[in-house]
């Protein structure tokens, strides 16, 4: 082993080379000679990379035999001795001028190496929808490797990631203790008149400062702090300003607790003032929802049982919610905690394993407000596992 690499913290070398077996296993049951992956999650699990490189293009590539080969940017090549399982050799880095060039690409680079490596036939995988493979790099592969077959792999190690390892649940065991220390720092601070940006920090300090009592501290999250207020709760996604926050307005916080890259997100939803009767009501339906969609979260049942017996308790209320309540979560990098996988929807027949991680994201958005109360949860033998150890009912600062 060169001396500038480490042991990864994340998991074991062997529990690495596990991942590859079932993943070649996989590929060849479904007709794969190599897979190019380009999803930094995907990258980090089959091969430790994680760090801050994916505006520009990398990969990591599983080829018939050996061990995965980490593709980026030359300078970032020494993060990879850092971080990376395969070893030294199997580093791979392409000169700076390929970098956001108009003239020529990296794939074109890559095309070249995996030529010389007698890789540049057979059926190749790639993440056609993705954030990170550009149709650019779709286009100068292809071109580069003409006798190769393209097919899409979208998803192929993500689902390969849906039942977690015990190590990976602890790390978002860990991760709920953070989000937990992050919500009562909100609940400890948030006032009328506190602005925005300053609750902001403070949720950022919870959320990354170690703490000796859980002896770790966190990561930096895949989605920043989503806090909006009043009429404003009606949108799911916006940010923060530097206003200070008003009397007589609900605001929700969809945060997320996050170590070694593992998320746990949590919401709970904050009334400066006396809550006007609807959104009581509709806390009531869905704390009422939240609790049938726990009981339905049993291995063997499927998403979809989860979802009907949430939507069932809004319905009865003539609530309608028309957006999914829950997605797979995990191992993730910006910008999204998701897995991309499983839905909380109807509809979505996905058998429940043990192991399996989700945000049971319970969230309403009406047309001038919004209010949020959500579990992250593992899918056990039993009862589902509930990650956080927080008050769901609306608190209530009047």
């Amino acid at each position: 082993m060169n001396k500038l690499q480490r042991t990864p913290e994340r998991y074991t070398t062997e529990e690495y080379q596990e991942r590859l077996v079932h993943i070649r296993a996989r590929m060849e049951r479904e007709g794969y000679d190599m897979l190019i992956l380009s999803d930094p999650s995907n990258m980090s699990w089959v091969s430790g990379y994680g760090g801050w490189s994916f505006y520009v293009h990398q990969c990591v590539i599983i080829g018939p035999t050996g061990n995965p080969i980490w593709f980026g940017r030359g300078q970032d090549a020494q993060g990879a001795y850092r971080t990376v399982w395969v070893g030294r050799d199997n580093v791979i880095g392409y000169p700076d001028h390929y970098v956001q060039s108009t003239e020529i690409h990296p794939m074109e680079y890559l095309c070249d190496r995996l030529t010389d490596m007698g890789w540049n036939k057979g059926t190749i995988g790639v993440e056609m929808d993705n954030y990170w493979y550009s149709a650019r790099a779709h286009e100068r592969l292809t071109h580069g490797l003409p006798d190769a077959k393209f097919k899409d792999a979208t998803g192929f190690i993500n689902w390969q990631r849906a039942v977690k390892s015990e190590k990976e649940l602890e790390y978002m065991r860990q991760a709920a203790r953070i989000v937990e220390r992050m919500h009562r720092r909100i609940a400890r601070e948030v006032d009328v008149g506190v602005r925005k940006c300053d609750l902001v920090a403070e949720i950022y300090d919870a959320g990354l400062r170690y703490d000796e009592w859980y002896e770790h501290g966190g990561d930096y999250p895949a989605i920043v702090p989503l806090l909006p207020s009043g009429p404003d709760a009606a949108a799911p996604h916006l940010t923060w300003d530097d206003l200070p926050m008003k009397a007589n307005e609900g605001t929700f916080f969809e945060i997320a607790g996050c170590y070694q890259r593992y998320h746990v997100p949590l919401s709970r939803t904050i009334f400066l003032g006396k809550p006007p009767q609807d959104i009581l009501d509709a806390e009531e339906a869905v704390l009422e929802g939240m609790d049938a969609g726990l009981e339905a979260a049993r291995a063997g049942n499927t998403c979809h049982d989860i979802a009907d017996a949430f939507f069932k308790s809004l319905e009865k209320r003539n609530i309608v919610k028309d957006n999914r309540c829950g997605y797979s979560i995990g191992l993730s990098y910006p910008p999204d905690w998701g897995e991309r996988t499983m839905s909380l929807r109807r509809g979505d027949r996905t058998v429940l394993k043990p192991g399996m991680t989700f945000h049971f994201m319970t969230g309403l958005w009406m047309e001038t407000w919004g209010y949020e109360t959500t579990e992250s949860i593992a899918i056990t033998d039993g009862a589902p596992e509930v990650f956080c150890d927080l008050p769901r009912k609306m608190l209530v600062k009047d």
